[in-house]
């Protein structure tokens, strides 16, 4: 039995003291926040996402909380066309294994969380804030803030796009600015329109922008998220700003969607920030996961997902003695590092999809107008058919 340290108590985290845990080991996460807890609205959950719950034991709860949507719907921002939907329904769950859910990121964290709290060999502590790692040939250790050492025979860094175990391991800076801002907010479903309540993850896309919304919390909420690429050179996160400044921004895109736009009213923005994918985010018995290794814009909704598939992997991979840690590390971040990393750049390049404007834009909309339902389902396979998180044949779904 190995003692696992996990520094960052998110999702991936605490998804990755669940997937050791299940394999034996003890799992000991470290939050720097004075409690375990989750911000903000919604998170889409593809197939692999769900069956990475599944594979945690929180499937079944996530299938009955998480609304199921019955398409992915692609709208022409400006003319209010309905351009193409990716049918999630039918022969979608036949061929990926799960259906397409959305769920509340506070309700899925509250899932995880209350798992590790059930399981003996999961310990949480919060107001641990971890600057450092060392590291011999036979345990690892990360130093607290406040001087203090936890020892292990892995470290597992999991705090996110900032993460202090990256900036030692990897040392590639801060992260990179988008440009993109992303402004966010929920309205209660009893203030949409009946005409507009679709059961659909809806894009309207523009000129330099577009607009995604769907529910969330079992229908109770509209989640809105427009984005604007207005060349924000500062990473803020969770900015309060008012609706004008919102509908301001969005004011190229058609009435429907303005019509939406307008319901909400306590806006927040973010400046959205990646990373460069790199080739090695393990060094010895220390590994990266989720945000800390592989952050991507939010643009392909795969995330939490990723993070889900990294947590795991490596509890199967970590299915062995303390011994052997460093080399099933080194496999771990073989497995996952190309789909992560081609994910984090289709991430990148999807607002050539959705913000293109004129001439352009109708050339897009021919293009995916003409795709069959069984042709959609293909594009999306390598991404929601993923049943190994890594290994060749996820490639071949």
């Amino acid at each position: 039995m190995a003692k696992v340290v996990i520094v960052g108590g998110g999702i991936g985290g605490l998804a990755a003291a669940l997937a050791v845990a299940a394999r034996g080991h003890r799992a000991v996460v470290l939050e720097r926040g004075g409690e375990f807890a989750e911000l903000g609205a919604g998170i889409q959950l593809a197939p692999n996402g769900i069956h990475a719950l599944d594979r945690l034991g929180l499937g079944a709860q996530v299938r009955e909380r998480g609304v199921h949507i019955d398409e992915l719907r692609f709208m022409d921002g400006v003319t209010g066309e309905h351009v193409a939907s990716l049918p999630l329904k039918g022969a979608y769950p036949l061929r990926f294994g799960n259906p397409y859910v959305v769920v509340h990121r506070g309700e899925l964290y509250g899932l995880v969380l209350a798992a590790c709290r059930a399981h003996g060999a999961v310990e949480l502590r919060a107001g641990s804030a971890v600057k450092s790692y060392r590291q011999d040939g036979a345990a690892a250790a990360v130093r607290l803030t406040s001087g203090e050492e936890v020892a292990g025979d892995a470290v597992i860094g999991a705090d996110g796009v900032h993460s202090a175990v990256r900036r030692q391991l990897v040392g590639d800076g801060e992260p990179r600015v988008s440009g993109i801002t992303v402004y966010r907010t929920v309205v209660p479903m009893e203030r949409v329109p009946v005409e507009l309540r679709w059961n659909a993850v809806t894009w309207w896309a523009g000129p330099g922008r577009h607009f995604v919304h769907y529910a969330i919390a079992g229908g109770r909420y509209l989640n809105l998220a427009p984005s604007v690429e207005n060349g924000a050179t500062e990473a803020v996160s969770g900015v309060p700003v008012g609706a004008d400044e919102v509908l301001s921004a969005f004011a190229p895109l058609g009435s429907v969607a303005r019509r939406l736009l307008a319901l909400g009213e306590e806006w927040k923005s973010w400046v959205l920030v990646d990373r460069d994918p790199v080739e090695v985010w393990t060094d010895g018995r220390v590994a990266l996961l989720g945000d800390a290794a592989h952050p991507m814009l939010h643009y392909a909704a795969q995330g939490a997902c990723q993070a889900l598939e990294d947590a795991v992997l490596l509890g199967d991979l970590l299915d062995g003695d303390a011994d052997t840690v460093p080399e099933r590390l080194s496999a771990y971040n073989a497995q996952r590092r190309d789909r992560t990393a081609r994910l984090t750049r289709l991430a990148r390049r999807s607002t050539r999809l959705w913000h293109p404007a004129g001439e352009a834009a109708k050339a897009r909309n021919a293009l995916l107008a003409g795709l069959t339902e069984s042709e959609l389902h293909d594009q999306v396979a390598w991404i929601h058919g993923a049943r190994h998180f890594g290994t060749p044949e996820d490639a071949q779904q």
